[in-house]
């Protein structure tokens, strides 16, 4: 059977952008799914602890993320050893796992236990999907489309918690366990899909290379560009992959943690704080707030009886979805640096809005307040729902992109923990002050953007290296530097680095050696 299904070039990078956003649609599912099941009769039957128990539903529901944070710890760890690919199929396997246990949960056999267990297990899965599938996609797209490919798959995450709203209302006329088996069982379908097409997709180039696996690299490379294997266009994409590995001491040393510690040129240290930082603020600005307790939020706050509450939910994730395929459009119009502010901005209007009409307690501005709730989670899903999946992806080197995408994902699943553990407490006890909260955290990250977090806009992953160097080396502003800096093409890449100093005189030529060498190796493989 020929490589990859026999799909090169486009088709074959359709196909691999649609496997990862299969991985990015089953998280969202998941992150929706519970919303309607922790208050349904049915379920609290089975497990009676989590029956008028705002911190038990709590606990029941966020402990999913500790499983995706030792998902994502696991990736850290040994992610960079088995390769993006592994990884991915490691990861679904694992949720399968997760899955089987929730659904084989049964009253009078420890159903809080094994329930419990079951969330953990398919977390742990999920968090080494979500570690491992933007840096699988960053490396293998092309930079033009980067940014719009990572961008519908943190819309796909909308597209999942749409499905999952709809199908809880659609079940939940049934009367029996249906109502909560069947949703949870349905993500096995995801999974499957994920298992089979990355079964036949190629290794993340970037990975071979920097493992000197010089023939599967270029290999891969061809198919992605539909070229030949001895082609200008292959061998000269091939030599800017190692040239950047050049540039941070990839070729021949082992990546190390000590490595995301280094400033310098690289700023390693930097970047991978302005990667994880961004997954930080899209969890303290009160995302999962909304998606994964709407329904409670409707009942709670707005004396919304439950079937409408679901009705609501389900519309509210219809606003989600549609507003988040405009990302995909205006990402690489608009670039990074103003969808986070336009967000954030918008984000704070929502929440500002919310707690002001829950103060009167009265029908008509409850009205008010469920409108807040719309329009944040549309200005969500524009900006931050996409964003801090792409930019950790993009931020980091290669030398240290496997691991600071990690840590990234970690602070996804930590702060995401703290937000949905808290947030039924939070609506039962301080009421309107928990919007209050969240408004406030989402002005906070407005100053932080706008001085910290340069634009990544039509930069290849290599250009991104001199960004920093430039910064460093000129005493400015990395937001400057990467303002200052043209669009380099292939050959200016080069002449930039040696300008900032990624080579140094023995690094020059070293990388003259390492690139005379590997034009060795291309010839040889294609003879």
């Amino acid at each position: 059977m020929a490589p990859h299904l026999g799909l090169r070039g486009k088709k074959l990078s359709f196909f691999l952008s649609a496997i990862c956003t299969t991985g990015f649609l089953l998280f969202g599912y998941d992150q929706g799914v519970m919303s309607g099941l922790i208050t349904a009769p049915e379920f609290n039957h089975t497990i009676p602890e989590t029956k008028g128990n705002p911190t038990m539903q709590g606990l029941v529901t966020a402990i999913y993320e500790i499983g995706c944070l030792a998902g994502a710890m696991l990736v850290l760890f040994v992610g960079e050893k088995f390769g993006r690919r592994k990884s991915i199929m490691a990861g679904a396997f694992v949720m399968i796992l997760g899955v089987l246990l929730q659904i084989f949960t049964f009253l009078g056999h420890q159903p809080l236990a094994q329930f419990i267990i079951g969330r953990v297990v398919m977390g742990v899965g999920n968090g080494m999907n979500t570690s491992s599938i933007p840096a699988y996609q960053a490396e293998t797209a092309a930079s033009k489309h980067r940014g719009m490919l990572i961008c519908i798959q943190g819309g796909s995450i909308a597209f999942g918690t749409l499905i999952s709203y709809w199908l809880n209302y659609g079940v939940s006329f049934t009367g029996t366990d249906v109502v909560w088996r069947f949703p949870i069982a349905f993500q096995l379908v995801f999974a499957i899909i994920i298992i089979a097409g990355m079964l036949v997709l190629p290794e993340s180039p970037r990975w071979l290379l920097a493992r000197d696996m010089h023939e599967e690299g270029t290999r891969v490379i061809s198919a992605l560009y539909d070229q030949p294997e001895d082609s200008e266009v292959v061998q000269r994409e091939k030599r800017i992959i190692m040239d950047a590995m050049m540039a941070s001491g990839q070729v021949g040393n082992k990546a190390r943690f000590s490595d995301l510690l280094t400033r310098g040129k690289t700023q390693h240290l930097r970047r991978c704080i302005l990667g994880a930082s961004s997954q930080i603020m899209q969890q303290i600005g009160g995302c999962n707030a909304v998606i994964y307790y709407f329904p409670i939020l409707m009942e709670e706050s707005l004396n919304q009886p439950r079937q409408m509450a679901l009705i609501l939910g389900g519309i509210n994730m219809a606003v989600y979805s549609v507003f988040a395929t405009s990302s995909w459009f205006t990402v690489e119009r608009a670039g990074r640096r103003k969808l986070f502010l336009i967000g954030s901005i918008g984000q704070m209007l929502s929440m500002t809005i919310t707690f002001a009409c829950l103060i009167p307690k009265t029908e008509s501005a409850a009205k008010g307040a469920a409108a807040g709730l719309f329009l944040y989670i549309a200005t969500f899903g524009a900006t931050w729902l996409p964003l801090p999946w792409l930019y950790p992806a993009e931020i980091n080197p290669l030398r240290t992109r496997g691991k600071a995408n990690a840590v990234s994902t970690i602070n996804n699943w930590l702060f995401n923990f703290a937000v949905v553990m808290v947030t039924p407490i939070m609506v039962d006890k301080i009421k309107w002050g928990t919007y209050l909260v969240f408004a406030l955290f989402n002005a906070s990250f407005i100053p932080f953007i706008y001085f910290f977090f340069p634009e990544t806009k039509g930069r290849t992953l290599e250009e991104l290296d001199i960004v920093f160097a430039k910064g460093q080396t000129e005493g400015i502003s990395y937001v400057k530097a990467a303002k200052e800096l043209p669009m380099l093409n292939h050959a200016e890449i080069e002449e930039y680095s040696i300008r900032y100093g990624l080579f140094d005189n023995s690094g020059e030529k070293g990388h003259a050696e390492m690139v005379s060498s590997v034009e060795d190796v291309a010839s040889k493989e294609t003879s």
